[in-house]
Formats: C-alpha cells, structure tokens, sequence
C-alpha cells in the first residue's frame, strides 16, 4: 500500500513538472531556443528591390520603429534582394538560420515566394506576406492596401480627366512586374476603369521587376508607333510613371497625362510641376505598422485574425488616396504628412509649390 501511494505520488509529482514546463514555454516565440521569449523575437523584414525608394526610405524604418517600440529586446533582420527573386529565398533561408521567429517578406516574385513560406512554416515560422499577396500557398497573414482598389482609382482618376479636358485619343497601360500578384491585381483594377471609358487601349506592357529604364523605353517605342495618338498613360507606379514621362520628354513630344502609384518624393515633385497628373497616397507608416504589430502578436504565440480574407489568407487592406495636382498639399506634403515641405519643395520646385498651396 505504501509503495503504491509511494508511485501515486511521483506520477503526480511529473505531470505537475510537465504542466509547468508548458507553462514555462507558451511566452516563447515559435522558432526559440529555450529560454527564449517574444520579448526579444527576431523578426526578418525582407523587402523586394530598390527601384522603389519607399522601401529604403520609408517602410523598412517605420517597420523596426514599431517593432522597437512594442518590443524593446526585438531585433529585426532587414534585408533587401534588390529584384533579385535567388537572392530573396538565400535571405529567408539565413534569417531562418538566425533563428528567426516570423518572417514578413515582401516577394521579388509571387510564386517563387511559395518555397519561402513553406519552408518556413515547416520549422513552425509564420510568415507575413507583406504589400504583395503570396496566392500559390497560404501565408499565415498578409497586410497591404487594397491593390485591385488602387488600380480602379489609378485608371478612373485618368479617365475623369480626360473627359473633363475633352481629350482625344488612346491608352497606353504600363504595369508591373509580371512576376508580382499584386501587380497582377492593379493590373486588373485599371483594366476595369480603362476597358468600358470609350478610350481605346492601343497598348499595354507588363515591367519586369518594375524598372523604370524597361518601361521608358517601350513607351518610347509606342511614342513612334502611335504618333500624336497618345491621350495619356495609366501607369501602374510612380517608377514606370516617371519612365513613362521620360520617354515623351526625350522624344520631344508633349506630354499626356500619365499616372502613378506609391506618392514617391519625385512623383510628388513631377505633379507640382505639372509632369505627372497623379499618384496615389498609401501612408506606409498604417501599412508598415500594421505589419509590425501582427509580427509580434506571432511572436507572442497569438494569431491576428485580419478583417478579410484574400487567397485563402487572412488579410489586412487599407483603402489609399488618390492624389493630384489639386489636392496635394492637403493631402501629401507638409506638417504632420507623409513628405516633407522641405524634402519636396527645393528651390527648383519653389514656385510650383507656392502655386499649389504649400508653403
């Protein structure tokens, strides 16, 4: 009797060890080592290409600001793979081997991103997929602006200018890396606007990994091909828009109307100056944010459930702002906005800008 009270005793002694243990471990991050918790999580942000200034700028600073102030011990592993799709899946691969405990990535190319996160997930790391969707796997978050919306504002902001001016004559679509779903849905967006407005489409062109130079240079060729037949430019961002605007300033032909996406300084600057006619604001800071607060919600071992769902993921899109000429300084550039009067208004853009009302 008093051997089995004494086994009664040391079976109850180890479960109590094992429900302390567990206890001891739901605080850690899901890729710690023991003793690990979300207290100082590793987070990888892996961002696609520079072409696109925001990201050095603008997203990867307001992301690990965030991450800093939720969670001062946090580190966060920033890498850019310069559109280089490789050089993006070695990056994951070695914030895994740093031991990261989420992962948030910016795709260089949709599908090819697919290896990433089921990589990832294999070790039990969530992934974010962040401004760009991942629709061959099911991320475990995805947080952006609503991209299909942006393209509809994009195209429909055109079209209602061009008939507001009266204008005369076609299209051209300059979109994005063929290689980005979310491109693929802008794409789409701006088809819905362009398709039934009464412009014809007398082209349109897919960037690769959205350069400037490529999207200048088929511009220029259609500049030849459709002489003085160009209305404007549905432009899928401010890097093809500014190429596309490039491509008309060096043909020496007038400028049209031409779009953009993204609210980059430059793009700002061209549509004070008249060059371009709009972009769209996307105040990355929500976005980014947005994206830091879920990673660490992971890292806690807890699971944002997002407001929608897009490819089968849970989904967190924000609803952006078209912005032009008219609206800019109310909009884009001054105290408490995303630019800067000083940033924006040099003394090249000076008088522009007094002219659209920043001061």
């Amino acid at each position: 009797m008093k051997q089995r009270s004494a086994r009664s005793f040391a079976a109850a002694l180890s479960v109590m060890t094992v429900i302390v243990s567990a206890a001891a471990c739901s605080t850690k991050a899901p890729n710690s080592p023991e003793g690990k918790s979300s207290k100082d999580a590793k987070v990888a942000f892996l961002m696609p290409d520079i072409a696109s200034t925001r990201y050095e700028l603008y997203d990867a600073p307001l992301f690990k600001a965030k991450v800093k102030d939720l969670c001062g011990g946090c580190e966060v592993l920033y890498q850019n793979a310069g559109g280089d799709a490789a050089k993006q899946q070695q990056q994951a691969d070695s914030a895994l081997a740093q031991g990261a405990d989420v992962i948030v990535i910016d795709p260089v190319d949709s599908a090819a991103a697919a290896s990433t996160v089921r990589t990832a997930q294999s070790r039990g790391v969530p992934v974010i997929a962040y401004d760009r969707p991942i629709p061959v796997v099911r991320a475990d978050y995805y947080v952006s602006f609503d991209n299909e919306k942006i393209g509809a504002m994009i195209g429909q902001s055109l079209v209602d200018h061009l008939k507001a001016t009266s204008a005369e004559g076609g299209l051209l679509q300059v979109n994005g890396s063929p290689t980005d779903a979310a491109a693929g849905l802008i794409k789409k967006g701006i088809h819905s606007a362009v398709d039934s407005s009464g412009f014809k489409l007398l082209a349109e062109y897919d960037t690769p990994a959205w350069e400037p130079g490529k999207a200048q240079s088929w511009v220029s060729g259609q500049i030849s091909k459709f002489p003085g037949k160009i209305a404007g430019v549905a432009a899928a961002n401010d890097g093809t828009g500014g190429g596309s605007i490039a491509a008309f300033k060096a043909a020496g032909a007038t400028v049209p109307p031409v779009t953009g996406n993204d609210a980059e300084l430059a793009a700002a600057q061209r549509i004070i100056k008249g060059d371009q006619y709009n972009t769209i604001s996307k105040p990355i800071k929500t976005v980014a944010e947005a994206a830091a607060v879920a990673a660490f919600s992971f890292a806690e071992g807890k699971k944002p459930t997002g407001e929608t769902t897009l490819f089968d993921t849970p989904s967190e899109l924000f609803t952006p702002t078209v912005v032009t000429r008219e609206n800019i300084a109310e909009v884009l550039v001054g105290d408490g906005k995303p630019l800067k009067t000083a940033e924006v208004c040099t003394a090249t853009y000076a008088a522009a800008c007094a002219e659209v009302g920043i001061t």
